[in-house]
């Protein structure tokens, strides 16, 4: 089976995830990568048959996404980004012609398929967001920013033949063709052994972000930092800080002997603490509804504790809750990437049987 598969650029843990079926597929089928942004060269390492296209970017002000720059950087980046896109495009017109696309919230791909009739296998945590019900006391004071990320998330692949949703939290489907299934876990953190330890795990992408900074010196646990300086080649103290550079090995080792961890609303993360039972104290990116929905799940399951900002305050209060926390998790249990994979081969034998006629089929 010739497979397009779609990975959107925004955030490493699209791709990180995307490399676990990634290595099953390339197995069985033929697949294709159309990527952008950072993820490429990470994809580009592991696979062959990657290509590079120009996506969508978010830029940043402390924790916060700044909007106005947003859109400048993305008009910028569309100048000679669609050019290229529609170089690519016929460029898979012409060589490969799948049978199937593959979409991790990514929209070239998805469109390819479109024009083309093919089906669309949507994999991805985001689309919980609109095909599950909510509890609206769960949502309370969040509900003009539920109700737009909602919006969003619907208008982003509409109408795929099949809605894979990978999660840690479960609330009941509202459409159909919508299977929830455990998170997506590399094989790396499948082999980790959890041990209890006395750091702090903290990862942090937006490099400005030096508020955090603040509150977690002034909390003087140790803590081992990831992604707030992406210039380092070796470990830079200060304090009770240490600034790590980016290693999987040297990640997965602080993960997996943290006392708890300190992170943002990403999902990938979030899902890897929880599968290691750590506790997770999240701060989600302003402006990021998904974020602030996981970790409203998170707090709701007892598995970590959800804040706006991190200051001296919090992190105490946080780490009052770290017993009972941990405690919580060990009820979490998840067998791999079994019952994924098992869904996926499913869906494309069932999609493969319907290329050309999937359009009949889905309406929402």
């Amino acid at each position: 089976m010739k497979i397009l598969y779609g990975v959107v650029g925004e955030g490493m843990g699209h791709a990180t995830r995307s490399t676990v079926l990634l290595e099953h597929l390339r197995k069985k089928h033929d697949v294709h990568i159309v990527v952008s942004g950072r993820a490429k060269e990470f994809l580009a390492k592991r696979f062959e048959n990657v290509h590079n296209i120009w996506g969508f970017t978010i830029n940043y002000e402390g924790n916060s996404v700044s909007k106005w720059n947003t859109l400048l950087q993305n008009l910028k980046g569309a100048v000679t980004g669609w050019p290229q896109n529609i170089r690519k495009y016929f460029e898979l017109v012409e060589t490969f012609q799948p049978d199937v696309v593959i979409s991790d919230f990514e929209t070239f791909s998805y469109l390819f398929a479109r024009n083309h009739l093919i089906p669309v296998i949507s994999v991805d945590n985001m689309q919980i967001i609109n095909r599950c019900k909510h509890d609206p006391g769960l949502i309370a004071g969040h509900e003009d920013a539920f109700e737009l990320t909602r919006g969003i998330v619907k208008s982003k692949l509409p109408g795929a033949f099949h809605y894979l949703i990978t999660t840690f939290f479960y609330p009941p489907v509202r459409k159909e063709r919508t299977t929830l299934l455990p998170s997506i876990l590399r094989p790396e953190i499948l082999k980790a052994k959890s041990e209890p330890g006395e750091h702090l795990l903290v990862y942090q992408t937006s490099t400005t972000n030096t508020a955090l900074l603040d509150g977690l010196k002034a909390g003087g646990l140790p803590c081992r930092i990831y992604g707030m300086r992406r210039d380092l080649k070796e470990p830079l103290v200060d304090g009770n800080l240490t600034f790590k550079p980016f290693s999987e090995a040297g990640f997965i080792e602080d993960l997996r002997t943290a006392r708890a961890v300190v992170a943002g609303g990403g999902f990938t993360l979030m899902s890897e603490a929880v599968y290691l039972h750590k506790p997770l104290l999240t701060v989600p990116v302003v402006g990021q509804f998904e974020q602030e929905i996981n970790a409203l799940y998170l707090e709701q399951l007892g598995y970590g504790m959800y804040a706006k900002a991190l200051d001296r305050p919090v992190l105490d209060e946080f780490l009052t809750r770290v017993p009972k926390c941990a405690e919580a998790l060990k009820a979490y249990e998840q067998d791999g990437n079994v019952k994924m994979i098992a869904a996926l081969e499913e869906q494309l034998e069932r999609a493969y049987e319907r290329k050309g006629k999937w359009s009949e089929d889905t309406h929402s």
